[in-house]
Order: structure tokens, then sequence, then C-alpha cells
């Protein structure tokens, strides 16, 4: 089956910015797939959201098991045709349960970890459901990064995030970056647009009580991306619609 609604994909869409970006898509009009690893997580949060009138469906998918994919694909296939949105939201911070964040002592298996899901796991989604996304008169894929991804500011003494050093977490996000600049290469004389998101830093489980920024203002660079008109940017890395140093 196909339809003339807009069809966007959030993975990581149970709590946090996923579930706040699915929630301002679905009221500009999309239908929402809110994927989630926890299958009841998702039906959970898709419930809440259809009590607020939204057009919303829950989707099983677990970004670092590629078993996931091939039932997603299909599901999309069969009841949307197509695909037009695909934000890629899900990742991990291991650094976040206490164990090492310097180079040097870092265990290469929290480093593995961490790029399972937010590398490797997201290009190969982003790969699997490539041909929905092509079938889109607009496609457009949103990778949510992190400041925290850019190597100038890193390397930069004085920048905002000149001390706020955690390998893992950093290096996949630069190495997302690439992703989205390589990508939105391949793809620029099609209609598909490709780009990085800085969220901000949000109040999250990630994020902490303490980050300045609410959900809502947390998802609206991620929805922005999104919702691109044809004469919008690719391959760019944007925070509030200002671009960021790679």
């Amino acid at each position: 089956m196909s339809t003339d609604k807009k069809v966007a994909l959030v993975t990581g869409g149970n709590k946090g910015i996923g579930l706040e970006t699915v929630r301002q898509l679905a009221k500009k009009g999309y239908t929402g797939l809110l994927g989630a690893r926890d299958a009841a997580k998702g039906e959970s949060a898709a419930a809440a959201l259809k009590k607020e009138g939204l057009d919303v469906r829950a989707v099983k998918i677990d970004v670092a098991n590629a078993a996931d994919y091939e039932a997603l694909v299909a599901l999309i296939e069969k009841d949307f045709g197509r695909l037009d949105v695909l934000v890629n939201n899900a990742a991990v911070m291991l650094e976040n349960d206490g164990g090492a964040r310097e180079a040097s002592t870092i265990p290469v298996d929290t480093v593995r970890k961490t790029f399972d899901t937010n590398v490797f796991g997201t290009i190969e989604l982003t790969q699997a459901l490539l041909p929905l996304i092509r079938k889109s008169p607009a496609g457009r894929i949103v990778n949510l990064s992190s400041i925290l991804g850019s190597q100038t500011l890193h390397a930069t003494k004085g920048s905002p995030i000149y001390e706020a050093k955690q390998l893992a977490y950093d290096m996949s996000k630069t190495a997302l970056n690439s992703f989205t600049i390589h990508l939105a290469h391949e793809l620029a004389k099609t209609p598909i647009k490709v780009n990085s998101a800085h969220p901000g830093w949000v109040k999250t489980e990630m994020g902490g009580k303490n980050a300045p920024l609410g959900i809502e203002e947390g998802a609206e660079t991620s929805v922005w991306l999104a919702t691109l008109p044809a004469d919008g940017p690719t391959g760019g890395y944007f925070h509030k619609q200002e671009a960021l140093p790679w």
C-alpha cells in the first residue's frame, strides 16, 4: 500500500529527543514511525502520542541488531511503499556508565560497542532503508550527531568543548559526520538530502539534569533538517540552522 502522506522513521523514538522528534513531525502531518529496540516501550510511547491525536505507529528496531532490519524494511514497503524521512537518532554514550573516558585507558571494547550502535548500525540501517527513501520525491536523512564530534572545536583551546573529552562517544560522532559527508556527496544529484544535527545539550538521560535546553528545543534541529525544502542544504552539520565546524 502507498500513501500520499509523508512517512518519517525516528530510531530511538520511545524517549527523549527521539520521542519529541516523532511528536513534532506528526504535528506537521507526517505519519510517525516510532522506532524502539524494546517493543513494549515503543508501543507505550506510541499510545501516548496517539492520545494527542497524532498519527504514530511503533516499530521494533534495534540499530545494533541487523536481524531487525529485514522485517522493518518489509513492513514499510508493504504498508507505505516508501520512506520520506529517516532520523538516525538512536545512540549510546557508554562513558556515562562510569568507565574510563581517556584515550590512554578506555577499554577498546567500550569503543567497539559504541561504534556498533552509533556508527556501524546506523550506516547499515541507512543502507537497508535507502531503496525506500529513493522512492520518496524528497527524501531526507538526518544523522543525530553532536558538537562533540567536531574535530575543529576539540582541537581549539578555549572552545566550548575543548575540555570535554570522552573518546568513544566523540569518535563515533566524528565518524557519523564523515558518513553524512560521503552519503550526501553520493546522493547530490538526487532529491535526497543528508545532514548531521547537533541538538544541543538537552535535559535527557544522556544529557543529564544540568543541561540548559528542554526536550522541545532539543528536537528543533532534527525536525528542521527532516522538513527541508528543495533548496535546502545537504552535506552539512547544523545546530538550529547554524553551521558547525567539522
